[in-house]
């Protein structure tokens, strides 16, 4: 696993907390690997998800840092969702 799909899982998990999140999700890191979350937390995976989100390295970095709103980064073109919309907007409060 690289370092920067490692840190993402961490920092994922520690922005849940033990709660996990409600429906499963994939981030999509390109040149690095894919981490997937759902209900029993974030870690590294690749597995079919209700919503893929895929972006490079240092705009997940960004996002997760609290740098870059996960809204804004889609709207700029930054970030691609591919999926279920609704569960990307209920993903952006886990990031915020």
């Amino acid at each position: 696993m690289s370092d920067v799909i490692e840190a993402a899982v961490k920092a994922l998990n520690e922005k849940m907390g033990s709660d996990g999140f409600d429906g499963s999700a994939k981030f999509v890191i390109e040149g690095e690997g894919s981490i997937v979350m759902d209900s029993d937390g974030a870690r590294a995976a690749e597995e079919d998800t209700d919503v893929t989100l895929s972006a490079d390295a240092d705009t997940f970095e960004s996002i997760l840092a609290g740098d870059l709103d996960p809204t804004a980064a889609f709207m700029s073109g930054r970030l691609s969702v591919d999926g279920d919309m609704g569960m990307a907007m209920k993903l952006g409060s886990v990031l915020a």
